[in-house]
Order: C-alpha cells, then structure tokens, then sequence
C-alpha cells in the first residue's frame, strides 16, 4: 500500500487512461467479432506499452518547450503539429511490431503498407488528440484555479495592510493629542471645541469603514485629512501651514483608503514636529499624463533613517505594488532646498 500511495496522479491516469482504451478494444471486438485471441491481445498489449511509453515522451517534450506558457495561437501549433508527429511515430511502430511478431490479421494483408500506414496514424491521431485534449485541459484548470487562489491571497493581504495602516496611524497619541486639545478649547472656544469632537468622530468613523472597502474617492479621503490637519493645527497653532493644489477633475478618481492621511502624518512627524518654527504642508493633486498624481510636500530635509525606511512609506510601497502592480509608483525625495516630497502616480479609473 505504501509503494502504491507513491505513484503520482500522472501516472495513475496514464494507467487508467491507457487501460480502459486496452478494455474498450476488448469489449468492441467481442461484440462484433464474437472472439478475443491472442493474436489480438497481443496487439491490444504493444499498443497500450507503446502508447504509455509514446505519450509519457510527448509530455517530456511539451514541458520541455513550455508549451503551455507560450500564446494560445502558438500552443495550437505545437498541439497540432506534436500531435500529427507523434500520431506518425505510434503507427510506425505499431505495424513494424505487429509484423516482427507475426500479429497482422488476415483482413489487413490485402492492403500495402501505405495504406495500413495512413489508417493506423488517423487511428492514433484520434487516440492521441483525446489524450493531449485531456492534458491541455487539466493545465488550464489548474492554473485557473492557482490564479484564482493568487489573487484571494492578494486581496487578504491588502486588506490586512490596510489594517495595518490604520492601526498604526489611529493611535492613543494622536487620540491623547486632540482630546488634550479639545479639552483645552472647552471653556476658551465651545464652537470649535465641538467642532474638533465632529472632525475626531469623522477620523474615527472612517478608521473602522476602511478596512472594508479597497478604494474609496479622492474626495472623501481629502476630506478626513482636513478634519486631521485640522485637529493638528489646534496642537502646532501657527507653526503649522497647510496649502491645498487640487485639481476638481481628481476628486472622484477611487484611491486607497487612509494613503493620503500615512502621507500627510509622515510630513507632520518627521518635518513639521522637528522643526521649531514649524513648517508648510502642501497636498498637491493634479492630473499628469493620464495618471493620477497625488503628492506632499513639507518644510525640512530628507535623511536616512525612521522617515527613509519606516512603515509608513513600506506600507505606501507595498499597497500601490499589490493594488497595481507596475502601473502606479511611489518616490520619496528632497524636491528643492528646504522641501520633502513625497509623490503618488496611479492610473485612472476606467
């Protein structure tokens, strides 16, 4: 039992396949000719060794020209012509065994070889056509199946990147941050006092729909970073600017969820806070070439280190690449003297 568990699913269909042919032989001869002889099992057992041992080569030779990863026209050509090939080849030698071994009946003699030729190579042509049907079909299945598998992984893994980046980005100390600040505005100025309460409630209500969702529009992610930059600048006051560059035609186009707000904090973490006279935050978004550019700039210096290499520009890098593959871009670079900026392409929604 254990050496039969070895054999491969191949080979088991090899067996099976190549068997019932062997019986199906059987079972048609004894109904129209009435007798099975040995003459004809004979027969019956070269064509079923030939034919295990032919196509065991003929899949030898499709994985050995990749056939599968070529374009669906030049696979039908090898199919065809590895087909006609090897239909060719079993028919040879079928009829050079069956005359080594004196198994020619006496209803095929009367034919010249040509002819014996031309009817064995249709026959195994046929045989072979269904055994290449059934290859090529399982392959597509499969490898349907494997795509299909790719991308629920991809899919759970942006979700779980998103999770990511909303955990790290709705933390205690900005939650701390703002409530310390509303605080503080309670007595001084109720309205925006309640104000800032409406703005934190809207940063938090889109922190737990954003997980599920894949992209949300431009508009309504610029609209939760107003409400942060806007709770911020209760915290910095005058140290920090905020300028708006926004194309209306870019604010329907769907964007990540929560990208933005990674982009914008970054700028406020390691620009705007390490500066002590505090800086400009400018959010630019503007239609280039087709794509979408979406950036932010701020006041100071790019260095290497946590702003280089930490989660917020890895999670950026890695939503983009699994969202669009090649199609959208990421960079992070000193602009001008005095000026970080970090820039988004993404292509348009269709």
């Amino acid at each position: 039992m254990q050496n039969l568990k070895k054999i491969s699913a191949y080979w088991w269909c090899q067996i099976a396949g190549w068997g019932a042919n062997a019986l199906v032989n059987i079972f048609f001869s004894w109904t129209f000719k009435g007798v099975v002889n040995a003459q004809f099992l004979g027969r019956v057992l070269i064509l079923t060794v030939i034919g295990v041992g032919l196509t065991h080569l003929m899949r030898w030779v499709l994985i050995r020209l990749n056939v599968l990863m070529k374009s669906f026209e030049r696979q039908l050509i090898y199919f065809l012509a590895i087909t006609v090939s090897f239909s060719l080849l079993l028919a040879s030698l079928m009829l050079f065994l069956f005359s080594h071994f004196h198994l020619i009946e006496e209803t095929e003699q009367k034919f010249s070889l040509a002819s014996r030729l031309i009817g064995s190579s249709f026959n195994a042509f046929v045989t072979l056509l269904v055994w290449n049907l059934i290859y090529f079909i399982y392959h597509y299945v499969e490898r349907f199946r494997n795509q299909q598998i790719e991308a629920l992984q991809t899919e759970s893994l942006i979700r779980e990147l998103q999770l990511q980046t909303i955990k790290s980005h709705i933390n205690p100390h900005f939650i701390f941050n703002a409530l310390n600040s509303i605080r503080a505005l309670i007595d001084e100025n109720p309205e925006r006092a309640r104000k800032a309460v409406t703005e934190l409630s809207n940063i938090l209500r889109n922190s737990m729909l954003a997980e599920k969702v894949e992209t949300v529009s431009f508009e309504k992610e610029l609209n939760i970073v107003k409400d942060y930059l806007a709770l911020e600048q209760m915290r910095f006051e005058e140290r920090l600017q905020v300028q708006f560059e926004i194309e209306e035609r870019t604010l329907m186009n769907p964007v990540p969820p929560m990208m933005l707000q990674t982009l914008v904090e970054n700028a406020i973490k390691h620009g705007i806070s390490k500066n002590i006279k505090g800086g400009t935050i400018t959010i630019v978004s503007r239609l280039l070439e087709g794509r979408h550019l979406l950036s932010v700039r701020n006041s100071g210096t790019l260095e290497s280190g946590p702003l280089a290499e930490g989660f917020g520009v890895s999670g950026t890098q890695n939503r983009l690449r699994l969202m669009y593959g090649d199609k959208a871009s990421f960079s992070l670079k000193n602009a001008w003297p005095g000026i970080v900026e970090a820039e988004v392409q993404m292509p348009l929604a269709v």
